[in-house]
């Protein structure tokens, strides 16, 4: 009596673990943000057309130098002044947003978390010595 009973659970074990297997997830998983790489050139041809230049620096590196008309919203408190962020584009999410910092890594930072939160044409300026 327990062959059988083996062979069928046995069986349900098999028949679950195959049909797991085979079967597509029901939901894609998320794609993360890519990082994009710093392009000095683009984003100083957008400057150059009137983008909107977002400084991720620290106020006092910001007030150290910046490149004219930029806004300065410290990496570290891009989340919390996604507002300033929204004004700063007349909250059009697709419009051209560059952003700087002194080397690329914070720039890099902002890139990635304005992307995800929907902004499409987020350029990476790279650092302020990169636009200059």
């Amino acid at each position: 009596m327990c062959k059988p009973m083996i062979r069928a659970l046995l069986f349900v074990f098999l028949s679950a673990c195959s049909s797991s297997s085979s079967s597509p997830p029901s939901q894609e998983a998320p794609q993360p943000v890519t990082k994009q790489p710093k392009d000095p050139a683009a984003a100083k041809k957008l400057i150059a057309s009137g983008a909107a230049v977002l400084d991720v620096r620290t106020a006092d590196e910001f007030a150290s130098g910046h490149i004219a008309g930029a806004v300065n919203i410290p990496v570290a408190e891009l989340g919390q002044r996604m507002g300033e962020v929204a004004a700063l584009v007349k909250t059009d999410k697709a419009a051209p947003l560059v952003v700087y910092c002194a080397s690329g890594r914070r720039s890099t930072q902002a890139q990635q978390e304005l992307s995800a939160a929907g902004y499409s044409h987020v350029v990476n300026g790279g650092g302020f010595v990169d636009l200059q």
